[in-house]
């Protein structure tokens, strides 16, 4: 498959100034740009900063970046599910991970997160994947935000449906092993039948048949 990527670029006004909203970015612009440092939900934000450069230069990877003052201050990744994780179980080259989106915490609430998202989808070539993200409420910023699970979730839900992700049934053992965890998914409008066939298949995967470690 030939993953085409068009880079768009828009500007988002808010209450604390104008953020550039572009994607997706090549690896050569990201390492230009200075990195928030409080971008450290999944590592320390310099070994974040390079792991979005190594994702920006996959085939498919993408990049989409909330930039003001040359300064990366939020952004969100999309990329083939991980091999060892049970999504990449029939190798669909049309399936696409939302695999992060962080917001350093002085920037959120005024609505970057979804339109990160919404950038990311208004590119016509997104018509011709499946999309989808796995949410576990152990990765929600709840100590710091001081919300509840629940309200936590509303919160990504809401960042979600505007990329036009909404929840799906699963047997995922860690989506089930709490109520708050969910499936988000999108299916493009170029997504032939048998291809979302096979990610219904996914969904309710028998990992005993088909995990990675067997």
């Amino acid at each position: 498959m030939n993953h085409k990527k068009t880079y768009q670029e828009k500007i988002l006004s808010t209450s604390v100034g104008e953020i550039v909203l572009a994607g997706p970015i090549s690896s050569e612009k990201l390492s230009e740009l200075d990195f928030h440092k409080k971008l450290e939900a999944f590592r320390p934000s310099e070994k974040q900063k390079k792991a979005l450069m190594g994702i920006a230069d996959l085939d498919e990877g993408r990049i989409i970046a909330g930039i003001i003052n040359d300064e990366i201050v939020g952004y969100a990744t999309f990329l083939h599910p991980d091999p060892l994780e049970r999504w990449s179980a029939f190798n669909m080259q049309n399936l696409i991970e939302l695999g992060a989106i962080e917001i350093a915490p002085e920037f959120r609430g005024i609505g970057l997160g979804s339109s990160l998202i919404k950038l990311a989808i208004d590119d016509p070539f997104m018509e011709n994947y499946i999309i989808f993200s796995t949410e576990y409420y152990w990765h929600w910023d709840l100590k710091d935000t001081k919300l509840s699970v629940w309200n936590y979730r509303k919160i990504m839900e809401k960042m979600m449906f505007a990329g036009g992700l909404t929840p799906a049934p699963t047997n995922d053992p860690e989506i089930m092993s709490h109520p708050a965890n969910c499936l988000m998914v999108r299916i493009g409008k170029n997504v032939p039948k048998k291809d979302i066939e096979k990610f219904d298949e996914l969904r309710f995967l028998d990992e005993s048949k088909h995990s990675p470690f067997i």
